[in-house]
């Protein structure tokens, strides 16, 4: 059953990658040229010898960009059917569509939107290539924390329902959650490093189109898996319904 819905989830995840991909090389990648463009323009005008183009922009906008996001989609569609034969039957009382939805939403808010708001995408030229190792330790250590917070969340939400209901457990553990995830943004070191003459209009497009290609891969795949994990647990409940008796 399981090995099903892994395939389900890589097949969901495919077909959400092929929306993410049309959507990051329609709006996405004519902001990384603007911002190369900036860059170049940056360097020469520092009387700094241009880089060599070890892969051509036509190659990075095309079958590369097409490669890392279908790979990525692939992988996170096979992670979220794991996910959703841990959590259906045992942890939720949802149809598989509501239980796909809320697993996305959740995944969407702790993996992406979270991260984010203290340390958002940035494009080329903007960043100092030093710095690098830092900034991606700590985007990274900023989504542990808020799937580690996200799932205690969950987990108090479930331990006040008995008590004070299920909707006022649930609005006191997302304000936990939101409480936590304030004081740990608050507490870890901010990273500026946009020039001052960098174009506040291609930066915040950019940031946008990040979060935007997120939306439709989150959406789609809730969306797509939920079909799909509905449509085998009812084949499946349908087979033992219809099984003969044998005594």
């Amino acid at each position: 059953m399981v090995g099903k819905l892994l395939l389900r989830g890589m097949l969901a995840g495919l077909i959400s990658g092929v929306l993410v991909f049309a959507f990051a090389h329609t709006f996405g990648e004519p902001l990384v040229d603007q911002a190369i463009a900036f860059e170049e323009a940056a360097s020469q005008a520092a009387g700094e010898a241009a880089e060599p183009e070890i892969v051509s922009r036509a190659t990075q906008a095309g079958i590369g960009l097409f490669t890392g996001v279908m790979a990525y989609s692939v992988a996170i569609g096979g992670l979220f059917a794991l996910v959703f034969a841990f959590v259906q039957g045992r942890f939720s009382s949802l149809s598989a569509r509501g239980t796909s939805a809320v697993i996305a939403a959740a995944a969407f808010v702790a993996v992406v939107l979270v991260p984010n708001i203290k340390y958002p995408a940035n494009p080329p030229a903007v960043g100092n290539p030093d710095t690098i190792g830092v900034r991606t330790e700590l985007f990274f250590l900023m989504i542990v924390v808020s799937t580690a917070a996200l799932v205690a969340a969950f987990a108090l939400a479930r331990r006040l329902a008995p008590q004070f209901g299920a909707w006022n457990g649930a609005i006191v553990a997302g304000l936990a959650y939101v409480a936590f995830i304030g004081l740990v943004e608050y507490l870890l070191p901010p990273i500026n490093e946009v020039p001052e003459n960098y174009s506040a209009l291609v930066l915040w497009h950019f940031r946008t189109t990040s979060i935007g290609m997120h939306v439709i891969l989150w959406c789609a795949l809730g969306l797509v898996f939920g079909a799909f994990a509905e449509r085998k647990l009812e084949s499946k409940a349908g087979l033992r319904t219809h099984a003969p008796a044998y005594r």
